[in-house]
């Protein structure tokens, strides 16, 4: 089953290498990584996306916390959750192929970012289904000559949180 893993994790030199080291080191291949600060300096935001069976995974994830720089973990699959993709396709265009793209753009709600009748470039913020649709529907008109995908990001629905560093470790200063 494909699992959508949130972590909070110390800002530390390493910190990321020790976290993902630790998955390779058990043969598991990490599909989409997403890290970036928090509101709090010292703590960055891990969001990883791994396929396994849920026994295996949580077995992953004890080993996880066990890390010294690991503050939080949850496993966004087993709770209501938001995801989302951020994707940039830039196409070669055709004959024709500007208006092709516009029409895609209006019809799955994405930006264009740069249009000329030779090439474009859009972006879209969706679910994984809808980038992939994205992709695929770009492809059909005109060459795609680049794809930037930003990986999956996820919030929890409701009230529910990784607990704020600062409640978990009292720091100093």
């Amino acid at each position: 089953m494909r699992h959508a893993i949130s972590v909070l994790l110390q800002n530390e030199v390493g910190a990321l290498t020790r976290m993902t080291g630790m998955f390779s080191s058990r043969g598991y291949n990490i599909e989409t990584l997403n890290v970036a600060p928090t509101y709090d300096p010292r703590v960055s935001r891990v969001t990883l996306v791994i396929t396994g069976s849920d026994s295996a995974i949580a077995q992953l994830n004890a080993q996880l916390a066990k890390l010294v720089d690991v503050v939080n973990i949850h496993d966004m699959t087993l709770g209501e959750h938001f995801e989302r993709e951020l994707a940039i396709v830039k196409i070669k265009l055709g004959t024709g192929g500007l208006a092709k793209a516009m029409s895609l753009a209006s019809r799955l709600a994405a930006e264009m970012l740069d249009e000329a009748q030779v090439s474009c470039t859009m972006q879209l913020t969706g679910t994984v289904k809808e980038i992939d649709e994205f992709v695929n529907e770009a492809a059909k008109v005109g060459e795609i000559s680049a794809v930037a995908r930003s990986g999956t990001v996820a919030v929890s629905k409701g009230e529910v949180t990784l607990t704020s560093f600062d409640r978990q470790h009292l720091l100093v200063g």
